[in-house]
């Protein structure tokens, strides 16, 4: 599985899946909606896909002596990377922009711990839909694209707005105890993504086993 993987970032990866993580570093942008990050993490698979898709990466790897189970994996694989490199860069930019820019954000949610722990399910959310609506037929990106992107949009502009009405405003804060009030959220948040995996590989592989290439 690792020469998979490691055959994926050589050869598979676009070179916009490399720059759309970087994009991490936006949380430390001021007056910004740091949701559209986590959309820059879908987008980015989405166009390594499109992109294998034109270079018949799918049909290259079914010719390799590997499982078509273990092709899903690796794409599965790939993304996650992509996406959990992305939050591993964001990180330390969100903690120094508390420090830069302690005023706050005034367009969104702060990139504090109830906004990783939402982005895990935004990320979960469009991974489940994307990766098997694509496996249905390992070639029409941009359908599985669009499936999955207009829930992923939505649930990033709720996570937005929520934080402007009173009764949610301890989603938009970097005080101690309110993070602390959400660790829940960030614990949903990672338990949903390691669930969304699982059931993406599941669905995607029992899809792509009937698909005839």
């Amino acid at each position: 599985m690792f020469d998979l993987l490691y055959k994926e970032l050589r050869l598979a990866a676009h070179p916009n899946l490399y720059m759309f993580t970087l994009l991490g570093v936006l949380v430390i942008v001021p007056a910004y909606p740091y949701g559209v990050v986590f959309l820059f993490g879908c987008l980015a698979p989405f166009i390594t896909y499109m992109y294998g898709r034109e270079t018949n990466d799918i049909f290259y790897t079914a010719l390799l002596p590997v499982k078509k189970r273990d092709t899903v994996k690796a794409k599965i694989l790939l993304l996650m990377a992509a996406q959990m490199t992305q939050i591993a860069i964001s990180l330390p930019c969100a903690v120094l922009r508390v420090h830069l820019l302690p005023e706050g954000n005034p367009v969104g949610i702060e990139a504090n711990v109830a906004y990783y722990g939402f982005g895990l399910m935004i990320y979960a959310l469009f991974n489940v839909l994307f990766v098997t609506e694509f496996f249905r037929t390992a070639w029409k990106a941009g359908k599985a694209f669009l499936i999955a992107l207009i829930p992923a949009s939505l649930m990033t502009m709720a996570m937005e707005v929520i934080v402007h009405f009173p009764g949610f405003a301890w989603l938009d804060s970097v005080a101690p105890a309110d993070l602390v009030r959400q660790l829940p959220i960030l614990a949903a948040g990672i338990a949903v993504y390691a669930a969304g995996a699982r059931v993406a590989y599941a669905v995607a592989a029992r899809r792509f086993e009937r698909v005839d290439l």
